[in-house]
């Protein structure tokens, strides 16, 4: 089949499956790695943060001006809110990686229950199969026991088409 045809549930387990085995091999370096970079980024924001605020400091004594003064003010003030809105921007950021993260597995998951799913109705048809050959070679057994016990004269009893079928192959 050509690349366009989508994988079949065994094939996709099995991708899953090395996929997961992979991930989990680099996940404590990829955490530490992702955690670093966060942490960096942070420092980053809280030092442009720090220097707005000096900078805002160092203008506060050369304004006289009451409208300076309020325009200061309106700056310090402005200042904390992006801090918040900075903290609350992060937390929804990793929110949202979670959810993505939920997303994929959550796919994942689906498609190896599927593949569960298939395994066992496999499984029950192999069983039932194998229930009723059991019932043909036992059957089978009786009719030869019975043959055998009665008058070679009588006509015997001839074996299910299965049960030839199976004879041939053993």
């Amino acid at each position: 089949c050509p690349t366009s045809c989508p994988p079949t549930p065994q094939a996709a387990f099995a991708h899953l499956a090395l996929a997961f085995r992979c991930d989990t091999f680099t996940l404590q370096q990829r955490v530490q790695v992702e955690k670093r970079a966060r942490d960096a980024a942070e420092e980053n924001i809280q030092e442009e943060l720090g220097q707005c605020r000096a900078a805002l400091e160092r203008l506060g004594p050369s304004c006289t001006d009451a409208g300076c003064r309020e325009m200061l003010q309106q700056l310090q003030r402005s200042l904390t809110v992006l801090a918040a809105t900075i903290e609350r921007a992060t937390s929804a950021a990793e929110k949202l990686g979670a959810v993505h993260q939920e997303a994929r597995m959550s796919r994942a998951a689906e498609v190896m229950v599927q593949h569960v799913e298939n395994l066992k109705r496999h499984h029950m048809r192999e069983h039932a199969e194998l229930e009723e050959m059991k019932r043909l070679i036992q059957q089978n057994s009786r009719n030869r026991q019975l043959a055998e016990t009665q008058d070679d004269a009588e006509p015997r009893l001839r074996p299910h088409p299965l049960m030839r079928t199976f004879q041939q192959v053993t």
